[in-house]
C-alpha cells in the first residue's frame, strides 16, 4: 500500500482520494463489525429487517452515481428493482434451498442479502451509464436497453467463468480456511454463483423496462 501511495506520488496522480477511499473502508468495516456482532446477538426480525432496508438504500444510492443527473425517481427505480431482485432469490435460497426458519436469522439472512445486493448494485450501475449512452446517442430506447442489459451482466458472467479456474471465490475461501470440506465449499459457491446472476439479470431487466416506460411517459 505504501509502494501504491508512493508511486501515485512520482506519477503526480492525487493521492488523497485514496487516502480518503482506504479511510472511508477502515471506519466502514470496523462499524459493521461492531453493528453485526450486536445484530447476531439480539437476533430480533424488525432489526434484520432495519438492517436490509438501510444496505438496499446505500446500494440504490451508489448505483446511480453514474448517471448524468441525479434523479430522485431514477433512485426509486433502481431500489425497487433491487428489492423484487433480492427479495425473490432469496426467498428462493432461503426457503428451497437453504431451508431456514425462522428465515430473518441474521448470520444467514444478512451476508447473503449483502453479496445479492452487491451484484444488484454492480450490474445496475453499468446499465445506468451504458443506457443513457446510447439512448443520447442515437434515442432507440429499446436497442439501448438490450445493449445495457448484456454490459451489465459481463461482469458477473466473467466471473461464471473464471471461478474455480482463475479464482477461488472469497466463501469457499473462508470455509475451507474454516474447516469445511472444500466438497461442501463448492456447493454452497454454486449456490451463491446462481444467486448473484439471477440477482443482476432479474434486478436489470427489471429497471431497464421501469426506465423505458419512464421515459416514454414523460
Amino acid at each position: 500500500m505504501i509502494a501504491l501511495l508512493a508511486w501515485l506520488a512520482i506519477e503526480r496522480r492525487p493521492v488523497m482520494p485514496t487516502l480518503l477511499g482506504l479511510a472511508r473502508m477502515t471506519i466502514q468495516l470496523l462499524a459493521v463489525g461492531f453493528f453485526l456482532v450486536f445484530l447476531f446477538k439480539e437476533s430480533k426480525p424488525w432489526l434484520t429487517l432495519l438492517a436490509l432496508v438501510v444496505m438496499g438504500i446505500a446500494a440504490a444510492a451508489i448505483a446511480v452515481r453514474t448517471s448524468h443527473a441525479f434523479d430522485w425517481r431514477r433512485l426509486g427505480l433502481v431500489g425497487l428493482s433491487m428489492m423484487v431482485s433480492t427479495v425473490f432469490t432469496l426467498g428462493i435460497v432461503l426457503v428451497f434451498v437453504l431451508k431456514i426458519w425462522p428465515w430473518q436469522e441474521p448470520t444467514t439472512v444478512i451476508p447473503l442479502a449483502g453479496m445479492t445486493l452487491s451484484s444488484a448494485m454492480n450490474a445496475l450501475s453499468l446499465a445506468i451509464e451504458r443506457f443513457d449512452a446510447n439512448v443520447a446517442l442515437d434515442g432507440d430506447r429499446p436497442a439501448a436497453a438490450k445493449k445495457a442489459l448484456d454490459t451489465a451482466l459481463i461482469p458477473i458472467t466473467n466471473s461464471l467463468m473464471a471461478v474455480g479456474v482463475v479464482s477461488i471465490p472469497g466463501m469457499m475461501t473462508g470455509q475451507v480456511l474454516a474447516g469445511v470440506s472444500p466438497y461442501i465449499a463448492a456447493r454452497y459457491q454454486i449456490m451463491i454463483m446462481c444467486c448473484l446472476f439471477a440477482s443482476a439479470g432479474l434486478a436489470t431487466k427489471i429497471y431497464l423496462a421501469l426506465e423505458q416506460k419512464r421515459q416514454l411517459s414523460k
